[in-house]
């Protein structure tokens, strides 16, 4: 049952064609085509980051981010307003 079946993929393509047009039916390839592209380069920049982020806390090395201990002590504008 968990088969696609050669009439099911017949069906979906009627389906599409008949839902799409023809002529619009390359276009919205074309653009699944591009969205999984750019899915699985941010999928791979993703794990790319987390491969740098275990080798630089293996090296030692401290993390980008910053705690609230590190940041600095003055004001932002923006929280003086806040605080009016």
């Amino acid at each position: 049952m968990g088969a696609l079946r050669p009439w099911h993929i017949a069906i979906l393509v009627v389906v599409l064609i008949l839902l799409f047009g023809a002529k619009r039916l390359p276009d919205a390839a074309r653009g699944l085509g591009r969205s999984l592209r750019i899915l699985k380069a941010e999928t791979k920049g993703l794990a790319d980051d987390d491969v740098n982020a275990k080798s630089e806390a293996q090296s030692g090395r401290q993390p980008l981010t910053q705690s609230d201990d590190d940041r600095p002590s003055h004001v932002d504008p923006v929280e003086r307003v806040r605080d009016k």
